[in-house]
């Protein structure tokens, strides 16, 4: 469902590389507890509402950014929005994760 190459805006890789910093925790493991934290908060996606490009510099494949969460996430995504297409899919789980990661 999600495309197997992701990449993120640059504010949300800024804000991952920022915590790696303070925690020793990796963008992609940050990336995993604030997108499941940012589910269990309620926080939903709104396509009409963002305008943020995906024009990070950090490229990962989709198992390096949700390893074993992976088949979770993609089916947490799908129930949510199950009318948005995978481009958009991508832009909901990076701005579900940059509000986590903003609180």
């Amino acid at each position: 469902m999600l495309p197997n190459r992701m990449v993120l805006s640059r504010q949300t890789e800024d804000q991952l590389k920022k915590l790696k910093g303070y925690t020793g925790i990796t963008p992609n493991v940050a990336a995993r507890l604030a997108f499941f934290r940012s589910v269990e908060s309620e926080f939903r996606y709104s396509p009409e509402r963002d305008s943020k490009k995906l024009d990070g510099s950090l490229v990962l494949d989709k198992i390096t950014w949700l390893g074993e969460t992976l088949q979770a996430t993609e089916l947490v995504l799908k129930m949510l929005y199950p009318q948005l297409e995978q481009k958009i899919l991508i832009k909901a789980w990076q701005h579900m994760l940059m509000m986590e990661l903003l609180h």
